[in-house]
């Protein structure tokens, strides 16, 4: 059997949780690198069958037969995982279990980074968590998305010449049960290619069976404890939609607009007694009730108690009154008061008890307060308006001013704030409990710094219009008596056979009832969604005893408020318990300029394509290095990166397989196989370098399993890369070719081959989480694998790790890379190998001297010329002299590195130009012209230059003495 076979078949991987256990044969005192390769030793093992071949099975591929990972295996890997059944949580294992419910996208969707950035983060989560031991639930679904669907199938209706209202209500949530059907799944398959590890076997929609009981009974019981209630109130109107909408839906965009000066006459004055109001919506003037000024602006005083005549009503009269909300320094410092149509003075008329006049209908268009303009829509009525004040003198002027317009997120249009008879929950009592748990440390925030927006939004909470006026959603759950035109006697029922059996009893049997025909506001099923996908309201459910509360939400920061507080609230109040123990909040994802991604400016990034080119892996990557809350700028640069990291971690894992032993060498498994480090004694048995990395591995894992638990993912990230990079791949792999390569004795080879093994797959483990596909497919690939990466135990933490010995191989380290730094400065040949002479103290040359064969390979020496000993050689003066560290240097001769009669002559001529470049420099700066007429910058960056190029003449000049001094020497 090949090395890169493999076993794959479910009923071979069998559970493991076995340690390295190192050898001791490996490092007796009489022989430290020699490892006994008899049998006599060793119990003989029989080879392991099994099932089937890396390169035949068709899903998982040998980095021995592919130069790089391909990115279109990744959907097979995950086929693969799914069919093994992984995403569900075990119960065999003995912890609490961690549980994440997904924030629900739209069942509309289609995958933007916005998904893309939860999916990973929560996919992080949930994979750390199940190799560590614990039951793991992510619970998937998708929200019935009520105006976002409708808007959808009513476009698609419309293209058949089929308007909504013409199917009727029962036909037209059929075609949308039809489009869903065939469409909802979109969004959920995105999802899943890019690695979503969720137990799909209990996906959700907000309108399944179960959810849409939930969202019944908690209606209800809001309702009984007096929280629900219906009334008249001011709301986000969708002239278009024809509902009301949700402050989420609302998107506030700075659009140029108009002020419109007009004239408002004083009652019983002269023609010189009027007020000029400065207005951004004239068209609203119909539903004034008062006018109002600063109490203290004396322009106005003289009119307070007064009554102006509202322009081209006919003469209808509104008090004017004075309050300290008037801002006096804006328009022309008079406000009129229009509650049917604007929020703020909708709160300003409820406080001083005016009345409310609604002037426009539920389509955009003016009603028959209005008079003449009735049946106007609301944007021409505003020209034919103006118009007409020109006409009668009370328009006074126009002016450009910048608007801060109110959009329905869905149509696009400009949403009316309009006074509407709703259904609403009053929040208050919630609002408490919600904020308590905060303040108890039963809820962790993270970042800290959003408690005080959770707070102050809590304390400041407005009650909740919970209706809309739509087709497709929850049905709110109210019956009206047929004939009875008093709409304040209703009935609230679980059905509609419990609402006319109430009737019944209440009206006689002859009644006949009829339902609401709003629904609820889609997130108040989402408020529900941690309890209700887990069988709320039966609390003795499998899954709510099991699961309920969950462990952690995790979402966007922008809603905050509109979701995450709801359901702490509802969670509290309908469970008693808060529903998560902690909510990680990301920011939003924005282009490589920190400009939010939009069509418009044509910067939209799409994960789908990004996948295509870069991997599902490097695009995790790369969104994960984020900090908590704060935005992210995602850039082709970063992804380029770390599409780079992941060919490397690639090359890394064909570096493996080319040197580890062949399958069938029984005796060599076995002593990789019997190896383990998780002892001190045996870690202090290794060489330098093997002793230096496995220490690194030790620190590392201590250092990401904080990070992970404290959900420090940006910092996860860039610790493994460092290590592996920087450490493992960069020094260690290299290293490990003086041993495989060129030490001749298979013995010494094996402990690399152990040391390789056991760090890259604990890198492998360490990065599960980021980069799942690339981590499975090298792991599978490795030989021996008795389970799948996706379910193997997490690194052992508390490692022993040698901090003298990693000082050690760090000053190893630092005289390779002096060394490596000279050859760069002296243009040596790549390929030479140059004599050196190491100086050190009796303990550091001891420890140096053992390593030679490393130091020789990664610094390019000649292995026979090099010396060692605890003073400078005879020919240092014709040497270059290295300080490594404190007690550590060396000396390179001149003669072995370089031609120096060539060199002599190309320094020479090298520092006759710089010399000229230097004197131009001078001459700009001596010039008191250029110092007085160019700018500071450009003085200062001359300035610059002219030192930097002095430094270098002095540099080059002390490298020719020497070359001519050793040049006179040698003769």
């Amino acid at each position: 059997m090949s090395l890169h076979q493999i076993a794959v078949s479910h009923s071979f991987l069998l559970s493991s949780r076995s340690a390295y256990t190192l050898n001791p044969l490996l490092f007796s005192k009489r022989n430290r690198f020699r490892i006994s390769l008899s049998h006599s030793r060793f119990t003989s093992i029989k080879h392991r069958s099994f099932a089937v071949a890396v390169s035949d099975n068709g899903i998982f591929t040998s980095p021995e037969l592919a130069k790089s990972f391909d990115f279109t295996s990744e959907e097979r890997i995950y086929n693969w995982w799914l069919s093994q059944g992984y995403f569900r949580p075990k119960f065999d294992w003995e912890s609490d279990p961690f549980v994440i419910s997904m924030p629900p996208p739209n069942v509309t969707g289609s995958l933007h980074m916005g998904h893309a950035m939860f999916v990973t983060l929560e996919d992080i989560m949930v994979r750390y968590h199940r190799m560590r031991g614990r039951p793991t639930l992510w619970l998937p679904g998708t929200d019935h998305a009520g105006i976002a669907t409708q808007l959808v199938v009513e476009r698609m209706l419309a293209s058949e010449g089929i308007k909504r209202v013409e199917l009727g209500r029962d036909e037209f949530e059929k075609r949308v049960w039809e489009w869903k059907e065939k469409y909802g799944g979109t969004i959920t398959n995105q999802i899943k290619r890019l690695g979503a590890s969720c137990d799909w076997t209990r996906e959700c929609f907000t309108l399944d069976e179960q959810l849409s009981r939930a969202v019944i009974e908690a209606f209800i019981r809001l309702h009984e404890k007096g929280l629900i209630y219906q009334g008249s109130y001011m709301v986000n109107w969708s002239p278009k939609l024809q509902t009301a909408v949700s402050d989420l839906e609302v998107e506030y965009s700075e659009e140029p607009g108009t002020l419109y000066y007009i004239k408002y006459r004083v009652a019983g004055g002269s023609r010189s007694d009027f007020l000029t109001i400065a207005t951004t919506r004239p068209e609203t003037l119909f539903g004034d009730v008062a006018i109002a000024v600063h109490p203290q602006d004396e322009r106005y005083s003289k009119y307070v108690g007064k009554m102006a005549i509202v322009p081209m009503t006919y003469g209808r009269h509104v008090p004017i009154i004075s309050d300290k909300y008037v801002d006096k320094d804006f328009g022309t410092g008079v406000l009129k008061i229009s509650p049917g149509h604007d929020h703020n003075d909708y709160v300003l008329a409820r406080k001083l008890g005016l009345p409310i006049l609604n002037v426009m209908n539920k389509d955009g268009t003016l009603n028959e307060v209005a008079g003449l303009y009735c049946g106007l829509d609301r944007f021409e009525a505003r020209k034919k308006l103006w118009s007409d004040l020109e006409e009668t003198d009370l328009a006074v002027k126009m002016e450009p001013h910048s608007l801060r317009v109110p959009r329905s997120q869905r149509g696009g249009e400009v949403i009316e704030p309009l006074v509407s008879k709703q259904w609403f929950v009053t929040m208050q009592p919630l609002a408490e409990k919600a904020l308590l748990a905060v303040e108890k440390g039963e809820l962790t925030i993270i970042p800290e710094r959003f408690e005080k927006i959770y707070n102050h939004w809590l304390t400041n909470i407005k009650d909740w219009c919970i209706s809309r006026q739509l087709w497709w959603g929850h049905r709110i759950p109210v019956w009206y008596i047929v004939g009875n035109d008093c709409e304040e006697e209703y009935i609230v029922a679980r059905s509609a056979e419990e609402a006319l059996m109430k009737a019944r009893d209440k009206y006689g049997k002859d009644v006949e009832v009829y339902q609401d025909p709003d629904v609820l506001d889609t997130w108040f099923s989402s408020a529900l969604w941690p309890f209700s996908t887990l069988g709320w309201p039966d609390e003795l459910a499998e899954d709510f005893k099991r699961f309920y509360p969950t462990t952690m939400l995790e979402t966007g920061h922008d809603i905050l408020f509109f979701w995450v507080a709801r359901m702490v609230m509802m969670g509290i109040e309908f469970t008693g318990t808060v529903p998560f123990s902690y909510v990680y909040l990301h920011g939003l994802i924005r282009d490589s300029q920190g400009r939010k991604m939009s069509k418009t400016l044509g910067n939209v990034i799409d994960p789908l394509d990004t996948i295509k080119e870069f991997g599902t892996d490097a695009l995790r990557f790369t969104l994960a290095l984020g900090t908590s809350g704060q935005d992210l700028n995602l850039s082709t640069e970063r992804l380029t990166a770390n599409k780079a990291f992941t060919n490397k971690l690639w090359n890394a894992g064909k570096f493996l397989l080319q040197v580890l032993p062949n399958r069938d060498n029984v005796s060599g498994w076995q002593n990789i196989e019997a190896c383990k480090f998780n002892t001190e004694g045996y870690l202090l048995r290794l060489p330098l370098p093997e002793c230096w990395v496995v220490s690194k591995l030790h620190m590392l894992i201590d250092a990401v399993t904080e990070s992970y638990n404290k959900f420090f993912f940006g910092d996860v990230g860039r610790e493994i890369y460092d290590f592996f990079w920087g450490d493992f791949a960069d020094w260690y792999i290299e290293a490990s070719k003086a041993r495989i390569y060129h030490s001749g004795d298979d013995s010494v080879a094996l402990v690399a081959q152990t040391v390789l093994l056991y760090v890259f797959e604990n890198i492998l483990k360490l990065l599960h989480p980021f980069m799942p596909f690339v981590t499975e497919e090298l792991w599978q690939a490795l030989p021996n694998r008795r389970e799948a990466l996706i379910i193997s135990s997490w690194p052992q933490t508390a490692l022993p790790r040698s901090t003298d010995l990693v000082k050690r191989f760090e000053n190893l380290q630092a005289l390779t890379r002096a060394i490596r730094n000279a050859r760069a400065e002296y243009s040596v040949e790549p390929a030479k190998r140059v004599t050196a002479s190491i100086v050190g103290s009796e303990e550091v040359i001891q420890y140096i001297s053992e390593e030679k064969e490393v130091l020789a390979l990664l610094s390019k020496l000649d292995l026979d010329n090099i010396h060692f000993a605890d003073s400078p050689p005879e020919d240092a003066k014709q040497s270059v002299h290295l300080i490594a560290s404190e007690g550590l240097e060396a000396y390179l001769p001149l003669a072995d590195m370089v031609d120096i009669s060539a060199e002599v002559q190309r320094l020479t001529k090298h520092l006759s130009k710089m010399q000229t470049e230097y004197e131009g420099l001078k001459a700009r700066l001596n010039s008191p012209k250029f110092i007085e007429k160019a700018p500071k910058d450009v003085v200062r960056g001359v300035q610059e230059k002219a030192a930097e190029a002095e430094e270098k003449i002095n540099l080059t000049k002390n490298r020719l003495a020497l070359l001519k001094s050793t040049v006179m020497l040698l003769q």
